[in-house]
């Protein structure tokens, strides 16, 4: 196979993985719905990543493709900040 096709073999891998997720979540959050969550979930999702894509695009076009790499690096942080949230579970 060409690289390219391995590439896109890859994201399909990644799309239907997260599939599996968002349908076992919609199934907890609104038993009976789980094909409207899950595509709630991968419009939010393909939808920030539109605007996202459209924000970096212009602060690579006013600081250079440096800053938005730099930029991009302090992402994951967002996600160990996650680890503060407060504990929702009925208990």
């Amino acid at each position: 196979l060409r690289k390219q096709s391995k590439e896109q073999m890859g994201f399909g891998y990644e799309i239907t993985w997260e599939e599996r997720t968002f349908r076992r979540l919609g199934s907890q959050l609104i038993p009976g719905k789980v094909g409207t969550v899950s595509g709630l979930f991968f419009g939010l999702a393909f939808g920030m990543a539109g605007i996202g894509a459209a924000v970096f695009g212009r602060l690579a076009d006013h600081h250079g493709i440096e800053f938005v790499y730099h930029v991009c690096s302090y992402l994951p942080l967002l996600g160990i900040l996650t680890a503060f949230l407060p504990d929702l579970r009925r208990r």
